[in-house]
């Protein structure tokens, strides 16, 4: 560790045990702290900073909400080993770390790696690709072990775990947080697996967080995931609250399920529940028997942006995430390792969860030497993919630029059961992509004259 990391440590306890001791009067100077170690380059994010600067200055507001119920709801440990683990180890010296080894590599290097430790699924969900993969693929405890130990090594702190259903591994999971205590990990999980010696395990690790998933209210989640599913959520919920451990929910939105699972009562509900979180998708037309059908339309799509950005986020106390549609905030297309990457339990290192080519195997090249690989450095070289930012995918709204790299790079599909070439994976999002951009560029031109954000702006970030 470098001296100035550990200042860097040293400062952030600092400022933690001071902000723990009146978190009401304290929270509001906590950005003169952050202010202080993010400087004012140009990856400081200073108009982000200054937006929460004004939010957590006043207790009424839905954030300065949200982060005061991190005292009330989650155990001190806890709070204190994510705040530690993902704010500093994460971002404070993680960031500057991923940056030195971009410049001296020339690629991409994540903020956060994803990866799926089994293809294995206790559920057998509609249209989710993962169930048709089969329970035989498995990363071993090693492989995951050594990810996290190269990733340590370029900077990145956060894991991200998918499937499959990643507790079909939880005995193996939590031995890698104990293990890899500096890092955060979370996983999507259907949460049926959750019961009270696995919540006791978290509360002794500290830094594992599930995101939960589900498709609505019950009616909605049962009839995609199966009957009694959504009871077994609001069980494996309660377990959580109860050990106050934090978790968040993830919800892929279709066009059958737009309007409800955006709806008012289902955000009022997730808060109810006491999700931190909520990690929106959009349906993604991935694998041979995908339903483009289920492609929102451009008015559904222009109607979650407005629901999610213009009124939810400044009125209820859950961070949202809207993975499309907040694209302007990330400068685009984060995946190809420029913010994440994805390794399937077949151990093959995809350039997105969503984007099954690669060129590259873990179990045959390291971390860096995938990064470094022609479908990454493609990647590299051609973010962002669109100057709108509210089209940022080289699949889902610029298919021409995903059949161009996979073609140039000579990827190949990763699906072990069914693989789907990429003209057939593209041509399912051309009527998509073509239906979109009149409506994306109307809304981009308005974020530019309404807010001031700019593309240079969003692609510096």
């Amino acid at each position: 560790m470098s001296v100035m990391d550990s200042v860097k440590k040293v400062g952030f306890r600092k400022v933690y045990e001071y902000l723990d001791k009146d978190p009401d009067a304290n929270i509001p100077k906590l950005m003169d702290w952050v202010d202080k170690f993010a400087g004012d380059g140009p990856n400081s994010f200073p108009a982000q900073r200054a937006a929460f600067r004004r939010a957590i200055e006043d207790p009424d507001n839905n954030w300065y909400r949200l982060i005061r119920s991190m005292w009330t709801d989650i155990d001190d440990e806890v709070r204190r080993t994510f705040f530690e683990n993902f704010m500093l180890n994460g971002n404070l010296i993680g960031w500057p770390k991923q940056q030195e080894n971009r410049e001296r590599y020339g690629c991409n290097i994540p903020w956060a790696i994803l990866l799926d430790p089994t293809s294995a699924c206790n559920l057998h969900c509609t249209g989710c690709w993962a169930a048709e993969y089969g329970n035989k693929l498995n990363l071993t405890f090693d492989e995951i072990d050594s990810i996290i130990t190269q990733g340590k090594e370029l900077g990145v702190y956060i894991y991200i775990y998918t499937g499959g259903e990643p507790l079909v591994r939880k005995d193996d999971l939590i031995a890698l947080c104990n293990k890899h205590s500096d890092c955060q990990f979370l996983a999507f999980t259907n949460a049926t697996l959750i019961d009270e010696a696995f919540a006791d395990e978290m509360l002794r690790v500290k830094n594992f967080v599930p995101a939960i998933s589900v498709e609505g209210f019950e009616e909605a989640t049962d009839g995609r995931r199966g009957d009694g599913v959504f009871q077994k959520v609001r069980h494996a919920i309660q377990i959580l609250k109860e050990r106050k451990l934090p978790f968040g929910v993830s919800c892929c939105y279709t066009r059958a399920n737009m309007e409800s699972i955006s709806s008012e009562e289902f955000v009022d509900g997730l808060v109810e529940w006491g999700a931190k979180f909520a990690w929106y998708f959009h349906y993604m037309p991935v694998g041979n028997d995908a339903v483009p059908e289920l492609l929102p339309t451009p008015e559904q799509r222009e109607e979650f942006y407005r629901r999610v950005r213009d009124r939810y986020r400044h009125t209820k106390p859950i961070f949202l995430l809207d993975f499309q549609n907040d694209g302007e905030y990330v400068g685009g297309c984060i995946a190809g390792g420029r913010r994440y990457l994805h390794i399937n339990a077949n151990g093959d290192v995809d350039p997105c969860v969503f984007i099954h080519y690669s060129d590259s195997n873990i179990r045959e090249k390291s971390l860096l030497d995938c990064l470094r690989s022609p479908m990454f450095m493609a990647y590299h070289d051609g973010q962002p993919f669109n100057e709108n930012m509210l089209c940022p995918c080289p699949m889902l709204e610029n298919p021409e630029k995903l059949r161009e790299m996979v073609a140039r790079t000579g990827a190949h599909s990763t699906d072990p059961e069914s693989p789907e070439s990429a003209e057939h994976l593209c041509a399912k999002c051309d009527a998509y992509a073509e239906n979109w951009k009149p409506t994306a560029d109307r809304l981009w031109a308005c974020s530019h004259a309404c807010a001031g954000v700019g593309a240079d702006t969003a692609a510096r970030q």
